[in-house]
């Protein structure tokens, strides 16, 4: 490749650090793609022979059946999927092959390449993430009035539905997605022309090539587009927001599927045993996402470090952005898939999870909110009374609508017998009408929006 300038081959440690076949193999779809659309243009504007443009087409084309069929041989000599593409080109249609590369450098070749690949990702990402959004939509229809305990600081808070737990992430994924399609806007401009760093002499069509490979337009800056990397991290940042919100998920599985809770069930399509324990039901798809959440953030990490301190315009920092981009898109894939079964797979505990929603003085806000409406007590006044009873009740060792009116007429003598119609858990939360809140018509019509509108998305 650079025969001319140098008299012998690279040091084997020398050949070893420099190949990315490795990892850059993946981008043979993208990068045939992207070498078609610039041999096409090259010959439109003359610059090489019609001819030549054909027959690179045709031979690229018959690489790229190559690479799907299998018997193409990747050869980490040549270093990268473009010198391997390109060297199999020459075998197939002869010095033709040499023209391809005319007015290109593979340093916007492999920046276009990454963008084509990070756009298909994304795209494949978003379908799945919706799949995910339906079958929590699903599960919270089906639950929209299964009760369930509420918790802040992992104590229990106030009774809630499952359903409205699910459509929780629902609205999590959905701002998850939107990140995703912001990424995937900004990054979709052609950095294909703009060559090693200056832009080039040739009259290149770059609107043409960035048409050809759906982009919004080239890129306006030549040094700006071989040079950043920016694309790659805003993706990253959005896969590992992501991540985040899966383990999160994940993480209230495993405590629900926990003994000491008992609040979920998984079947063994989600579960593994213990070699030695043979009573064991592990969530171990559920711990497994929870665990890739690292990875994934450690790449978005790896990239911001290796790209913080370049100089423009390129340098070879650079070919350590896709093997940590690729690994964590995979992992994320993967994640989303195991979370949209797991959710698919569960079954609540309705009688548990309702004597749960119960247990801790659950409905005490309720009892406040009572307090407040029946007899203009300020909310801080309503709180303290409420505190005062609940502190009765424990010391009795009952919960509140077991605890007798007397008990509590001792406290506030204005409570009357219909205070026990808001201390129920079904009760407490079929009063959450208030729009967001977890009253199972609230839940019911949110589940049904969300499935609608992806219903909508797919059409």
């Amino acid at each position: 490749m650079w025969g001319g300038r140098f008299a012998s081959g690279p040091d084997a440690i020398m050949e070893e650090i420099n190949a990315s076949i490795d990892f850059d193999r993946h981008l043979y779809r993208q990068d045939i793609a992207a070498s078609k659309a610039h041999a096409g243009m090259l010959g439109k504007q003359g610059i090489i022979a019609a001819d030549d443009a054909k027959m690179i087409a045709q031979g690229l084309d018959t690489v790229l059946s190559e690479i799907e069929g299998g018997t193409f041989e990747f050869k980490r000599a040549l270093e990268d999927i473009h010198m391997n593409v390109e060297s199999r080109l020459t075998d197939l249609i002869g010095p033709a092959a040499g023209r391809l590369h005319t007015a290109r450098s593979r340093n916007d070749q492999v920046a276009t390449d990454f963008r084509l690949w990070m756009r298909d990702t994304i795209d494949t990402i978003d379908a799945a993430l919706a799949g995910f959004q339906r079958a929590l939509s699903e599960k919270a229809l089906e639950h929209a009035g299964t009760v369930m305990p509420g918790l802040t600081h992992l104590q229990t808070a106030q009774p809630i539905t499952f359903g409205h737990h699910m459509l929780a992430y629902v609205e999590m994924i959905s701002r998850d997605r939107g990140r995703f399609a912001d990424a995937r806007k900004r990054l979709n401009e052609s950095p294909l022309g703009s060559a090693a760093l200056a832009g080039t002499s040739f009259d290149l069509d770059r609107d043409m090539t960035a048409k050809a490979l759906g982009f919004d337009r080239p890129t306006a800056n030549s040094l700006d587009a071989v040079s950043d990397r920016d694309f790659a991290m805003e993706t990253l940042a959005a896969a590992s927001i992501t991540s985040v919100h899966l383990s999160r998920l994940a993480e209230e599985i495993i405590i629900w599927t926990s003994p000491l809770t008992n609040l979920v069930k998984l079947t063994d399509k989600f579960t593994t045993g213990s070699s030695i324990m043979p009573q064991k039901r592990n969530p171990d798809a559920a711990e497994l996402v929870r665990g890739k959440t690292g990875r994934i953030i450690g790449a978005l990490n790896g990239i911001l470090i290796v790209m913080k301190g370049l100089p423009l315009a390129y340098a070879k920092d650079m070919q350590e952005d896709k093997e940590g981009v690729m690994d964590a898109l995979s992992a994320l894939s993967l994640s989303i898939a195991a979370m949209t079964g797991m959710v698919t797979d569960l079954v609540p505990d309705a009688p548990r999870m309702k004597k749960a929603a119960g247990e801790g003085y659950a409905t005490a806000t309720d009892l406040a909110d009572f307090l407040v409406r029946s007899m203009k007590m300020p909310f801080r006044d309503a709180h303290h009374v409420t505190g005062r009873i609940v502190a009765k009740a424990s010391a009795l060792g009952v919960p509140l609508h077991r605890l007798p009116l007397a008990a509590m007429q001792e406290i506030e003598p204005r409570i009357g017998e219909d205070v026990f119609s808001v201390l129920s858990v079904d009760r407490s939360v079929k009063s959450r009408l208030s729009y967001g809140g977890t009253a199972p018509k609230n839940v019911k019509a949110q589940a049904k929006r969300w499935l609608r509108k992806l219903e909508k998305e797919k059409a």
